[in-house]
């Protein structure tokens, strides 16, 4: 027996999906916010979207301390502290 086809598409499966790159994934985050910022969004939108977005946030904090942990083992082979100044 044939499944009837979805009304609109898996929520989760869109929160899988991983950007290609960090930049992707920032640019994905600030439209999101963006969308939310402006009130227009039904309710249950608005959930999908905090819900991609907890996703996207992960993945730019994995790819900062991955390339953190890259520039402490670049640096002569000693482990310093990160800083702005």
């Amino acid at each position: 027996m044939a499944r009837p086809p979805k009304s609109s598409p898996d929520p989760s499966a869109d929160a899988a999906a991983l950007p290609a790159s960090y930049e992707a994934a920032v640019e994905e985050l600030e439209q999101l916010v963006s969308a939310m910022e402006s009130a227009q969004m039904p309710l249950d939108d608005l959930l999908d979207s905090y819900r991609r977005g907890a996703v996207l946030l992960e993945f730019c904090r994995q790819r900062l301390k991955a390339v953190e942990d890259q520039v402490k083992i670049l640096e002569d082979g000693q482990l310093k502290v990160w800083s702005e100044e």
